[in-house]
């Protein structure tokens, strides 16, 4: 099991946790965190063991964003982990979920700050809760900045095309509330708690079959590029093998003997 010193990596069951871990810096972007996360996400989907992921921030914040520091050139700790991020000019948009859809759902578990970079991160992730206290928002335009983690792109697909423009051109932040009424998350809970509840629901999809789990996020993702003509195809295409499985027939089974059902990933 991988991780460094800004992100920490174990597992609850089936679920791996990723928790990013600097909060002395209310877990703003380093080296180590981003090169910690993209092995995070490469070690969930080789894993088949791991059927969900959540994905948090210790010390009370979840991320307020890249160092800032270290984008005009002062460097930051953790330059060992360069040569990585040399190696893979990529490897930071994959990290940030730019670039790089994981197979398992993401669920995201919000304390604090989740602000510019976080964010952004936060919109490649499947499922979302907040504590009460969270604040959301990308602040980029309030520094000269362009909000290039995917923001322009995504945020119109995934709420209302005018919150995401006045999001996106005031750079105010955002209580957790008012992300919620957009639909930027889907759960507000007490302070200190989104964890639980993010353990909760990834217990429910735990719970359920792996490979109908998989086909069904990237039908989902899948579909949204598409028309629905083209979109109800792929669906078809996508869904029909999962009827073929063993994972499929021992469902049915479970369910006509009343018993929870024992999936093998077959």
């Amino acid at each position: 099991m991988g991780g460094t010193e800004h992100l920490t990596v174990h597992r609850e069951g089936a679920t791996l946790v990723l928790t990013l871990n600097r909060p002395e810096a209310k877990n703003a972007l380093s080296p180590a965190m981003l090169v910690g996360l993209y092995d995070g996400w490469t070690e969930a989907d080789e894993d088949d063991s791991v059927r969900s992921i959540v994905f948090t921030g210790a010390g009370g914040s979840f991320c307020a964003g890249m160092d800032l520091k270290a984008l005009a050139g002062h460097g930051m700790a953790g330059d060992g982990y360069r040569d990585r991020l040399k190696a893979d000019p990529d490897l930071h948009w994959k990290a940030m979920l730019r670039h790089h859809r994981p197979r398992k759902p993401v669920i995201a578990a919000v304390e604090g700050y989740c602000v510019a970079g976080g964010t952004e991160m936060l919109q490649g992730t499947d499922i979302r809760i907040a504590g009460e206290s969270a604040v959301f928002g990308l602040f980029e335009v309030r520094r000269g900045l362009f909000p290039i983690g995917g923001s322009t792109v995504r945020l119109p697909r995934q709420i209302p095309r005018t919150h995401a423009l006045e999001m996106l051109l005031t750079g105010r932040p955002y209580t957790a509330r008012e992300a919620a009424d957009i639909g930027l998350v889907g759960h507000v809970v007490p302070d200190g708690t989104a964890l639980e509840k993010a353990l909760e629901i990834a217990e429910q999809v735990n719970a359920c079959g792996p490979l109908a789990v998989e086909a069904v996020k990237a039908s989902v993702y899948e579909a949204a590029e598409l028309s629905e003509t083209d979109g109800l195809a792929a669906e078809l295409a996508r869904g029909w093998p999962v009827f073929d499985t063993a994972d499929a027939k021992e469902g049915s089974r479970a369910f006509a003997e009343k018993r929870p059902p024992r999936f093998k990933r077959a």
